[in-house]
């Protein structure tokens, strides 16, 4: 029996999407009991999250110990077990996708180092798509300078894009303007536009994280009177660009021709700072339409005492609006919090890439 509480916000348009994935989940049952008791209805990874599934025990083993066998590469073996690892969560989730419009989809990102370079990402992309081979799955976009027209590239050969690495609003207009593009030529190629999917990825809890740290600096009563209202604020301003978007007469003609809107992606809502409610970037963004990818202390969390009590998002942009304006009075500067963001994120990524480099070259070497 589902659980009531996550229930309830499927029931309210939030697609519950895991922020996880392993080859224990897959094997033990684990991912599909999460389908059938938790609505869980997609699966999102990234490079951290295979680094600690790859290093934490005997799973990766058998398929490790064959690639070593076979004189493979760590890059080699990392392409081999994440796609095999996304390939059979693609297969779990196709009754999903079979039985909804939009769900059942299980992301997997391109190679972060490559986060600044557009020939290099599309080249990726382009290999995760037709190794996992699975119309379900999502390819992963950093939403960079330079991934912006890697996500128009790909989408226009007709490849379903998970654009992530999103935090300002002015870098998700731009986001949205490179999927409609992508359509655009996609079309223009004669593809079938019913069979390209697309989520945009708007990272939510490291808003507040880099605010909060910045207001408690200042230290005014008006600035600490703002810590933990920027990150909801910067989502509800988000979902009001994309009511903008899919009210303009580009994508009314882009859905005549089949397509699919590319659906908000609430991200990074796991809440770091222990002062506020575990689900606060879960009950606070609840909206049809739109997917919540959580790690599984943020599902547990919400499963246990989350309440959902109706829209918290639309019709909100003018309150989130000034919150940005108060953010400005006190001295906060959006912009350079925004750049840092990113800057940030992208390090991180390449961070965590060489991790799992490291993880497995260590796992390679056990099985020599």
């Amino acid at each position: 029996m589902t659980n009531p509480k996550l229930q309830a916000l499927s029931e309210a348009g939030v697609s519950i999407w895991l922020d996880d994935l392993s080859r224990e989940r897959i094997d033990s049952g684990n991912l599909q009991s999460l389908i059938d008791d938790s609505a869980v209805t997609g699966v999102t990874t990234n490079p951290s999250i295979f680094q600690a599934a790859i290093g934490a025990g005997g799973a990766y083993n058998e398929l490790l110990g064959k690639l070593a066998a076979d004189g493979k590469s760590v890059d080699e073996a990392i392409f081999t077990l994440t796609t095999n690892d996304v390939r059979d969560a693609c297969d779990i989730f196709a009754p999903v996708a079979a039985a909804t419009k939009d769900d059942g989809r299980v992301s997997i990102e391109v190679e972060p180092t490559l986060a600044n370079d557009t020939e290099a990402t599309v080249a990726s992309a382009k290999a995760l798509w037709a190794s996992v081979d699975r119309p379900n799955v999502l390819i992963k976009i950093p939403a960079t300078l330079e991934g912006l027209p890697a996500i128009t590239e790909v989408i226009g050969e007709g490849i379903s894009v998970n654009v992530t690495l999103i935090f300002s609003v002015e870098r998700y207009r731009a986001v949205m303007d490179a999927y409609l593009a992508g359509l655009e030529k996609a079309k223009e190629a004669g593809i079938d536009l019913s069979t390209i999917r697309s989520v945009a990825s708007f990272f939510v809890s490291r808003v507040d994280t880099e605010i909060d740290a910045r207001l408690e600096k200042i230290g005014s009563d008006e600035a600490l009177a703002l810590r933990g209202k920027a990150a909801v604020a910067n989502a509800q301003l988000a979902y009001a660009a994309f009511e903008e978007v899919v009210a303009s007469e580009r994508w009314k003609a882009l859905e005549a021709a089949g397509a699919n809107a590319q659906r908000p992606l609430w991200a990074s809502t796991g809440v770091k700072n222990p002062a506020y409610s575990d689900t606060l970037y879960v009950a606070g963004l609840v909206v049809a339409d739109t997917v919540n990818t959580m790690p599984e202390k943020t599902l547990l969390a919400f499963a246990d005492h989350g309440e959902v009590t109706g829209d918290e998002v639309t019709g909100k942009g003018s309150e989130a609006q000034a919150v940005f304006d108060r953010l400005d009075a006190v001295g906060i500067d959006v912009a350079d919090v925004f750049g840092t963001l990113e800057t940030e994120g992208v390090d991180k990524f390449k961070a965590s890439w060489t991790d799992l480099q490291q993880t497995v070259a260590d796992e390679l070497s056990k099985q020599a």
